[in-house]
């Protein structure tokens, strides 16, 4: 007899009825899962992008600790603006560029980093005047209207000057190009930004914090159930799972992540089917090996 997995979504329902290969194979794919705080910065990217371009065009920082679901966020905001393709100019039109900010904050090296993400040849030892002279003239060819710059917090991996040319350089492209600048990066990235006033006012700070034992937590817990293939429903957002799930994973939504995938690997191969206080112990301790 079929079980009826009602405590899934249709599209995990479907996976759960495979073999448990396909089943453990499948806990490997990447998934979104809505939350207050990733709906809110969402909706804050829109509103930058939809700007109309003016003198002082509004940016943001979008701050929280490592493996907090911050790139996800801005990985998601992207592929709601894919690139298009204009034939009559014969262009890949990106509203949207990312890039990362290279370990070190040479300038050099950011225009370089900008123009691998735009796929255009340059000769990497030209002089910093070329590279960022065909930086902005490549921005303005795809009609960029937002550059997205993640790991931003490297600028304190320069010494001041660098930091403060790295800043300088952030700020002429906003102005210069009209466009929004989006910096993402763990708590670090707030310090570098205090070193020049203007960045301050100008950037708008969002933080994404660690979860807490909360109605929202439990909600991000019972969507996950939702996804994960089991046959029975594991009841995650119960007050000893919520504990447990917040102890291992210290609030992380990267962690929660990992760890509910484990555990769901783990209940598979037991033939349990659900999620236990074990199996989460058993994934930390495997996690942390």
């Amino acid at each position: 007899m079929r079980p009826l997995l009602t405590h899934l979504l249709p599209a995990a329902r479907e996976l759960a009825m495979c073999d448990d290969g396909v089943r453990i194979k499948g806990l490997a794919r990447s998934h979104w899962i809505d939350y207050p705080r990733a709906t809110q910065a969402l909706e804050i990217l829109e509103r930058l992008l939809q700007t109309p371009q003016r003198e002082r065009m509004p940016c943001l920082l979008l701050h929280g600790d490592s493996n907090i679901g911050k790139t996800q966020i801005v990985s998601k905001f992207q592929r709601r603006h894919p690139p298009e393709y204009d034939e009559g100019k014969g262009v890949e039109l990106r509203s949207i560029v990312a890039m990362q900010m290279p370990p070190t904050p040479e300038q050099p090296r950011f225009y370089s980093s900008l123009l691998f993400e735009l796929g255009a040849p340059f000769n990497a030892a030209a002089r910093l005047s070329a590279l960022e002279n065909l930086s902005r003239a490549l921005l303005r060819k795809v009609s960029a209207r937002m550059l997205i710059v993640d790991e931003v917090h490297h600028l304190l991996a320069g010494n001041y000057r660098e930091q403060r040319a790295s800043l300088n350089l952030l700020k002429f492209l906003a102005n210069d190009l009209k466009i929004a600048v989006v910096l993402v990066g763990t708590q670090d990235a707030v310090m570098a930004l205090q070193t020049d006033p203007q960045m301050v006012s100008r950037f708008a700070r969002l933080e994404v914090p660690r979860w807490q034992e909360t109605e929202a937590f439990r909600s991000l817990l019972a969507a996950f159930e939702m996804i994960l293939p089991l046959r029975r429903p594991s009841n995650l957002a119960r007050r000893e799972m919520v504990h447990a799930i917040l102890t291992a994973s210290g609030g992380l939504t990267g962690e929660v992540s990992r760890l509910l995938t484990v555990s769901a690997e783990l209940a598979i191969r037991d033939g349990q089917e659900a999620i236990d206080l074990g199996h989460i112990e058993n994934a930390a301790q495997t996690l942390l090996s």
